[in-house]
Order: structure tokens, then C-alpha cells, then sequence
């Protein structure tokens, strides 16, 4: 593509873009980035900060904290003197409180055992794998195994010797006439 020809698509692609047209797509060039309105986040950095929130709720420390501030609040806006009361009795401003935490802390929560069901299942994925491997590991083994007991049992054991060679010298003996045994005269 010559210089003049360059020019010729840029200017078309400006009169496309002032005229409201889009520009034809190329695919040799990087888009340009577009701006969003919402702002992005990193979804495993989110469900790490759940999973941290719901252990916490889930802990003796919370309860504990939890119940000081609750006692905390309700002294305080029971026995203060009246000016410096921010929640009188219903307590609908302490209810409110209670009904946000609450309403934030079960997603969290769910969210956190999502993500423990995920790791759960890839685990038992690995090990199923792993089952399946020692399986055929263990069939393995008890094929060499049995083939080596047929191997074996074709193998001379040293009672079986010893009971040919107790045959030999019996038929031996007997061949001879049977004068002296063969077994004393090789002994002395």
C-alpha cells in the first residue's frame, strides 16, 4: 500500500467517524481502549477478602465483639443523658446496623463456600485420579506377581532335589542287588 493510498483510507475513515458512520474494522491494528463505567476488580482477590470475612464471622472472637458492642450500645442509650442518646429504645437504628451486617454477611459467606466446593471438587477430582493410578499400579503388581508364582513353579526347589536323588540311589540300589546301601560307602 503506497503513501497516497494510506492517506485515502484516513481520510475516509475521519469522514466516516465525522459523518456518524463507523469505520471499517481492521484486524492488523489494536483496538483502542474503551473506557467502562464500572470500575473492574479482580474476582479471586474478592473471594479471598470473602473467604477471610466469613472465617472471621465464623469465629468465638466475633461473637464475642459482637456482643460487647451490642451491650456497649444498648448502656449507653439507655443510662446516657438524653442529649448524647443516638438511638433511643427500639433501638431501630442498632436493628438497622444488625439487618446491613447480616444482609452482607450471607452472600459473603455462600460466596466463600462456593470457592471451599470448587477447591473440594478439584480435589477429589486429583484424587480419583490418584485411586485410579495406584488401581492400576496394584493390578499391575499382582500380574508379576501371579506370573511369577507359575514361574517359580517350574523351578527346582531343594526338597524336590533331594527326594530325585533319594529315587536315584533307591533304584540304584536296587539295580545293583541291593548288597550294601550306595549312600554309606560314599560316606566313609
Amino acid at each position: 500500500m503506497g503513501v497516497e493510498e494510506r492517506e485515502s483510507a484516513k481520510e475516509r475513515a475521519r469522514a466516516a467517524a465525522v459523518s456518524g458512520e463507523r469505520a471499517r474494522v481492521r484486524l492488523d491494528m489494536p483496538r483502542a481502549p474503551t473506557r467502562r463505567l464500572l470500575p473492574e476488580y479482580d474476582p479471586e482477590a474478592f473471594g479471598r477478602l470473602s473467604e477471610r470475612i466469613a472465617r472471621f464471622l465464623g469465629t468465638g472472637r466475633f461473637l464475642v465483639w459482637m456482643t460487647v458492642t451490642i451491650i456497649v450500645w444498648v448502656t449507653w442509650n439507655v443510662s446516657a443523658p438524653p442529649p448524647l442518646r443516638f438511638d433511643e429504645y427500639p433501638f431501630i437504628f442498632l436493628t438497622l446496623a444488625l439487618s446491613l451486617q447480616a444482609s452482607y454477611a450471607a452472600p459473603l459467606i455462600l460466596l466463600a463456600q462456593n470457592r471451599q466446593d470448587d477447591r473440594d471438587r478439584v480435589n477429589l477430582e486429583q484424587d480419583r485420579k490418584q485411586n485410579e493410578r495406584s488401581i492400576a499400579d496394584t493390578e499391575y503388581l499382582a500380574r508379576e506377581i501371579a506370573a511369577l508364582r507359575l514361574g517359580l513353579g517350574e523351578v527346582a526347589t531343594r526338597d524336590w532335589i533331594r527326594s530325585e536323588f533319594e529315587a536315584l540311589i533307591k533304584e540304584l540300589e536296587e539295580r545293583r542287588g541291593g548288597d550294601e546301601p550306595l549312600g554309606r560307602r560314599h560316606r566313609e
